[in-house]
C-alpha cells in the first residue's frame, strides 16, 4: 500500500510510532524516505554470506517487517537461525504471517524490546535503522550486550540516519534528503508533518559518536560501507 499517512487533511504531527497504520505502508514508506535503503538490504545478504558460519546465530533487532531477515535468509538458507525482534505487535504479526506463507523455518519472529534481547553465538547482528529510535542513554548498554554475544569474527551492521557537526553540511544534507522525498512523490506538507512527528522520536548522531561508542562497547574497529546523504551503514567487527 502507498504511504499517505501524512497526506490526509486531518493528519496531526503526533509522535511517530510503528502502529498498524505504519505497518500497512511500511515498505513504501521506507523505500521513498530512506535513500540507499534498497542497496543496503541487497548487500546485507552478501555480508551475511561472508560472515555467517554454520550453526551460528543471526539477530535482526528492530526488524519491522523482516526485510533484513529475508535478505539474509535468501543468501544463507538454513546455515543459521535468525531471530527477528521488534516491539511493534503490528510488525511482528505481519512478519509471522509472511514467514508462515513462505514456509521459512529458520526465521523466528519475537515481539520484544531489543534492549532486553539476549544475544549469544552471533556471527551477524542487524541494527538496520533501529538504534536511532533507542533512547540515547541506553545505546551503549545495547551495543555492549551485542558485542559480548558476538563470536570472534562476527559483525554488526549498524544503519542510521546521521547528523553533522558542520551546520552548513547538516543543512545541505537535509535539503538533499527532502529533495529525494519530493522526487518520490511526497508533498512539502507531508514532509513537514512527518518531520514534526518524528523529530522527538528519532535522535540522530554523528558518525564519530557512533564509532566511538562501538569501540567502547567492545567492537575492535568499524567502517562506513555505504552512505547516501544523511543515511549511513557501518560494519563493526568483533575480534
Amino acid at each position: 500500500m502507498r504511504d499517505n499517512i501524512y497526506h490526509q487533511q486531518d493528519a496531526r504531527p503526533a509522535s511517530f510510532e510503528f502502529n498498524e497504520a505504519v505497518a500497512k505502508v511500511f515498505p513504501d514508506m521506507i523505500a521513498r524516505s530512506v535513500p540507499g535503503y534498497a542497496a543496503t538490504l541487497r548487500l546485507i545478504g552478501s555480508i551475511a554470506d561472508r560472515y555467517v558460519t554454520p550453526g551460528s546465530r543471526v539477530y535482526d533487532l528492530g526488524c519491522s517487517l523482516g526485510a533484513g531477515s529475508f535478505s539474509v535468509q535468501n543468501q544463507i538458507g538454513d546455515r543459521a537461525e535468525i531471530t527477528a525482534v521488534d516491539l511493534s505487535s503490528a510488525m511482528i504479526e505481519a512478519l509471522n504471517r509472511e514467514v508462515e506463507l513462505k514456509g521459512i523455518r529458520n526465521i523466528h519472529p519475537r515481539m520484544e524490546d531489543v534492549r532486553e534481547t539476549e544475544i549469544r553465538e552471533a556471527k551477524l547482528t542487524l541494527l538496520n535503522f533501529t538504534l536511532q529510535f533507542v533512547p540515547v542513554e541506553d545505546r551503549q548498554t545495547l551495543l555492549a550486550r551485542i558485542a559480548r554475544g558476538t563470536l570472534a569474527g562476527g559483525v554488526l551492521v549498524l544503519s542510521e540516519k546521521i547528523c553533522f557537526e558542520d551546520p552548513v553540511m547538516q543543512e545541505e544534507m537535509r535539503r538533499l534528503h527532502e529533495a529525494f522525498k519530493r522526487e518520490n512523490g511526497y508533498s512539502d506538507l507531508e514532509i513537514s508533518r512527518k518531520r514534526a512527528a518524528i523529530e522527538k522520536v528519532l535522535i540522530p548522531e554523528t558518525i564519530a559518536v557512533h564509532q566511538a561508542r562501538l569501540r567502547e562497547s567492545g567492537f575492535s574497529r568499524s567502517q562506513v560501507w555505504l552512505q547516501c546523504f544523511n543515511f549511513v551503514s557501518l560494519l563493526a567487527f568483533r575480534d
